[in-house]
């Protein structure tokens, strides 16, 4: 047991977050996006509120201040408006991070594309569509 830490930080997962260096980038994924396939390190959360997850994250992962948009995130193809949760993402990171951020948002086969290139994956059980974020680490 460690103080302060928030207790869906498991051991595995705070060695991944801490093994990243500036400029990594993590993926945080729903239910239905194929972390498996992607060939990064997955730490899988049995938990099916994304937004629970990005709070415990963010707790202990600095957001890149060198990029302009260190949060990233897929969209359908059609449509690029955010959805309720993705919304919900965006003003917790700035309230963690303290700037105005925004998000840089993929459409869906590029989003697999620069997730392939991630360097971990947390996959959770969220069930919105849609729910799924690149994040790219800063310094501490």
């Amino acid at each position: 047991m460690l103080k302060g830490i928030d207790p869906l930080l498991s051991g595995a997962l705070l060695k991944m977050l801490d093994e990243l260096g500036h400029g990594d980038q993590l993926v945080i994924a729903d239910r239905n996006f194929p972390s498996f396939t992607q060939g990064s390190p997955v730490v899988h959360l049995a938990v099916d509120d994304v937004l629970r997850v990005f709070d415990a994250v963010l707790s202990v992962f600095p957001l890149d201040t060198f990029v302009d948009q260190p949060l990233e995130r897929i969209s359908p193809a059609d449509d690029l408006s955010p959805n309720a949760v993705q919304t919900a993402v965006l003003e917790l990171a700035r309230r963690h991070d303290g700037r105005p951020l925004e998000f840089n948002v993929l459409p869906r086969f590029d989003f697999y594309g620069r997730a392939g290139r991630a360097h971990a994956v947390i996959h959770t059980l969220e069930a919105v569509p849609y729910c799924c974020f690149i994040l790219t680490k800063g310094v501490v």
